[in-house]
């Protein structure tokens, strides 16, 4: 007796080598992944300009479009197309920060034979008619918010993959859900990300492929043990279900030999003997 819907993953026709280097851009979800990726001892960056969740600002960056303006609030200084863990209270030393991350950004993209995108949601912040990546908590005044169209999201991102055509791009939406815009409209921003995704694929079948971690989270461990206490995060027994999967449709046989070998070192680096 089955207990769960399981979510079927037909078998990518390339696979990720170890020797690949990987680059992973996106919402925090991406972040489970890379850091899975790292520890296996697998060449791979992570959200280099930190955390985005909307695809034109992980558009904005990949593509070199991104616009660092630096703005203070609270006393500490912000980039309106970075993370908050770009902030602080030397506004020179944020500049340069955000500056560097976008350099490692491009080099890593140049370098870059597989890339993963996760996008979060549809919801896009406009600041004075530019889209911001993060709003730092600034007044809601101060911003235009709207869900951008599946069209919008497929004219910058045609581009880019036009632009990149020795690479693999491997699209995940995130399953985790945005309370703030209510179950239903974060149904729609889903789903528009969906739609969005697979017109990408449709119109480049060589080079885009879609893992639906967004389904295994949400019908094949649609149990609340599977979540974290505040019910929306996945729990970390869920990132490591949807770390297999992933695994298993995109990964060669020698290199998930290889990376077992490699995690089972790093557990023994973390491991802190009682007496030395």
């Amino acid at each position: 007796m089955k207990w769960s819907t399981e979510v079927e993953i037909p078998q990518s026709p390339w696979l990720i080598e170890r020797e690949n280097s990987i680059l992973l851009v996106g919402s925090c979800f991406t972040e489970h992944i890379g850091a899975k990726m790292q520890a296996c001892g697998l060449h791979a960056s992570c959200n280099p300009t930190g955390v985005l969740y909307n695809p034109l600002s992980i558009a904005q960056a990949l593509n070199g479009d991104m616009r660092v303006e630096i703005v203070e609030h609270d006393g500490l200084y912000h980039s309106m197309a970075h993370h908050g863990s770009f902030s602080g209270t030397d506004s020179e030393e944020v500049l340069r920060r955000c500056l560097q991350s976008l350099n490692n950004l491009h080099r890593q993209l140049a370098e870059a034979d597989v890339v993963v995108v996760t996008f979060g949601t549809a919801y896009v912040y406009y600041r004075d008619g530019m889209v911001v990546a993060n709003c730092h908590k600034l007044p809601e005044r101060e911003f235009v918010r709207e869900r951008v169209s599946v069209e919008q999201i497929l004219t910058v991102w045609r581009p880019i993959i036009r632009s990149n055509p020795d690479k693999h791009w491997l699209f995940t939406v995130s399953p985790i859900r945005h309370q703030r815009d209510g179950m239903h409209h974060n149904q729609l921003s889903k789903a528009t990300l969906l739609l969005a995704i697979d017109q990408l694929k449709s119109e480049f079948p060589e080079q885009v492929s879609y893992f639906p971690a967004y389904e295994i989270v949400l019908d094949e461990l649609r149990d609340y043990r599977f979540y974290a206490e505040d019910m929306v995060h996945p729990s970390e027994v869920a990132i490591k279900h949807v770390w297999d999967k992933f695994c298993e449709a995109y990964m060669s046989e020698p290199a998930r030999t290889w990376m077992h070998e490699r995690h089972k070192e790093w557990l023994r680096s973390q491991h802190r003997p009682l007496h030395t």
